[in-house]
């Protein structure tokens, strides 16, 4: 009668000293021997500090500490990314921002606690994996340990008389485990068999899956750019320092690794939702450009779309705004055009409700010769919604009815002190006002093809009838990018690796028993917590004893006279499939 058992799948540290080499080390992780005290000196205390810091505990911590530093940067604004909402914080906080300065909390990502962080947990992963793969490459060379002595004191356990010849039960367990693609070999009087190497490789493969996503971050940080451009229909951007209008990058990034390209903007196209809830949400947002590669690359045609950006080498270009820019036309007390361009007005709400300035700051004289620089404030709303409505707001981003607005300004803005002027505002500490007849600041609300005449025949401002459109462009070069996505594949796999296959040894011995008839014992180990093993087990039994038929059993210890002998296949172990 065939006997199968099935205890507990952790054997006790006696059973384990038993199992001898059989049961050891069934995974790559260190062994925990009991702590021993350095020595005194540096030598001793430098190897303490290694052991500590490439042990799997510490590398945890330091993975928890990264990720709690982390937490500050995304919720304090950031030097590196938004210096307007810093000096914000400075000013609504200026005690808190004394401190948040001495301890680096508006540059998270470059303090020198969160860079000690990041190194110790780059040199433990390090300190880790290195002992740890020369451990595994060493199993994988080695042959899977002998049987012990006891198989019956296994976790799964299974027996049973046969009356094919010992050999010849060797010769079929062989066959049956390498086809289940066990790596075996016949020691003594037992075949051993270890298969789950994968999930070994999948520890390794995530550990170094997390050096290389480590590598890849810092990498992109050090010599990652970001750059913004506003182009307005018709004009062009060439990837150099001075052509952004605004532009940050790591600290290791040099212009020499700006990306040499071109292009130029020739139509921008938005269409929206008439009607319905999402009346105003955009269809089509796109930006027809023509671009070259390198110095003297050929023109090549391509539109740049939400979520779909232009590639050229190592550069991404997103487009990322857009706004109106009407053409304004202005002319001095005789007549002479001073100024004819497209002015590009910044939106201030879904439907592109928009303001801005236009300065003339050379070529102008008034009525008396004199030089002056003129500043008109505008304000410009592509769909009116008529003086009924009482707001000048826009109804609508298409231009459906535009109209302009505009307020005077004469004398001097300041543009030849030095200081950095932005675009869309005007200093008007040096300007004075135009007036009207009641005396009041002179400003008109202009249809497409109208023109505003200044007061006391100060000349003339025309709001043009071609609108043109903008758009807003985001030029991100970012290396290591995909490495970090590969890493980031490579760590789930290894994960999933690790957690899901299994390592486990099986043996058959096979002996000739006291009476002449070949008894075969068939034992599995495994270190996890599983039902697989036992199940795996039964499996293996029941096609081997297909090979190897039950003999009859001594009729004193059948339990059942009436079963015929020898016909009753092993039982599986427990938890295994019946």
């Amino acid at each position: 009668m065939s006997k199968t058992t099935a205890s507990d799948p952790a054997p006790s540290a006696a059973e384990d000293q038993e199992l001898g080499d059989a049961g050891s080390q069934l995974s790559t992780a260190p062994r925990e021997d009991a702590p021993n005290l350095p020595a005194l000196g540096v030598i001793g205390w430098a190897r303490w500090f290694w052991r500590q810091l490439t042990s799997m505990r510490v590398a945890l911590l330091l993975l928890l500490l990264l990720s709690l530093g982390a937490i500050p940067g995304s919720l304090i604004p950031q030097s590196g990314s938004d210096e307007t909402k810093v000096a914000d914080f400075r000013k609504a906080h200026p005690a808190l921002s004394d401190v948040y300065d001495k301890i680096g909390m508006f540059h998270v990502y470059s303090s020198v606690w969160f860079s000690a962080i990041y190194i110790l947990l780059f040199v433990s992963l390090i300190g880790c994996i290195v002992p740890r793969t020369w451990q595994f490459v060493g199993q994988l060379r080695g042959l899977p340990p002998g049987a012990p002595r006891r198989l019956n004191r296994l976790p799964a356990h299974t027996t049973w008389r046969t009356t094919a010849e010992p050999e010849q039960v060797h010769e079929a367990a062989l066959a049956l485990l390498r086809k289940r693609r066990f790596r075996t070999h016949l020691t003594g009087d037992a075949v051993a068999a270890e298969k789950g190497y994968l999930r070994e490789l999948g520890n390794l493969v995530f550990h170094i899956a997390l050096i290389v996503m480590l590598v890849a971050f810092a990498w992109g940080q050090l010599y990652k750019s970001e750059g913004n451009k506003l182009v307005v229909e018709g004009d062009g951007f060439s990837n150099t320092l001075t052509q952004y209008d605004d532009f940050k990058s790591g600290n290791l990034f040099t212009s020499d690794d700006l990306v040499p390209f071109s292009f130029n903007l020739k139509k921008f196209t938005g269409t929206y939702e008439r009607t319905g809830p999402n009346k105003g949400t955009p269809r089509v947002y796109k930006a027809d450009i023509t671009y070259s590669s390198g110095a003297y690359g050929k023109d090549e045609s391509d539109t740049v779309e939400v979520n779909n950006p232009l590639e050229i080498g190592d550069s991404k270009v997103y487009l990322v705004s857009h706004g109106y820019a009407p053409v304004v036309t202005v002319r001095d007390a005789k007549g002479k055009v001073v100024f004819d361009d497209a002015v590009p007005l910044l939106p201030l709400d879904g439907n592109v409700t928009s303001s801005g300035v236009v300065k003339v700051l050379d070529g102008y004289r008034n009525a008396k010769g004199e030089k002056e620089q003129l500043g008109f404030n505008a304000f410009f709303v592509p769909t009116f919604g008529g003086h009924a409505s009482g707001t000048m707001l826009s109804q609508f981003p298409a231009l459906d009815n535009p109209l302009l607005a505009l307020s005077a300004y004469h004398g001097d803005l300041g543009a030849d002190s030095g200081i950095p002027q932005s675009v869309y505002q005007m200093d008007r500490s040096n300007m004075k006002e135009f007036k009207n007849s009641q005396g009041k600041l002179f400003k008109k609300l202009l249809k497409p093809g109208e023109t505003m005449k200044l007061p006391n025949g100060a000349g003339s401002v025309t709001f043009g009838k071609d609108i043109k459109e903008w758009a807003g462009f985001q030029v991100v070069q970012q290396p290591g990018s995909g490495w970090a996505l590969a890493g980031a594949l490579a760590a789930i796999g290894g994960l999933a690796a690790s957690l899901f296959i299994q390592r486990r040894r099986v043996w058959v011995r096979a002996v000739t028993g006291a009476d002449g008839v070949t008894v075969v014992e068939m034992a599995g180990l495994g270190r996890s917590e599983s039902a697989k093993v036992p199940e795996e087990l039964g499996h293996l039994a029941g096609d081997l004893y297909e090979q190897a038929t039950g003999a009859p059993d001594d009729p004193a210890d059948s339990p059942d006279t009436d079963q015929e002998p020898g016909t009753e296949p092993p039982v599986p172990a427990e938890g295994a499939e019946k």
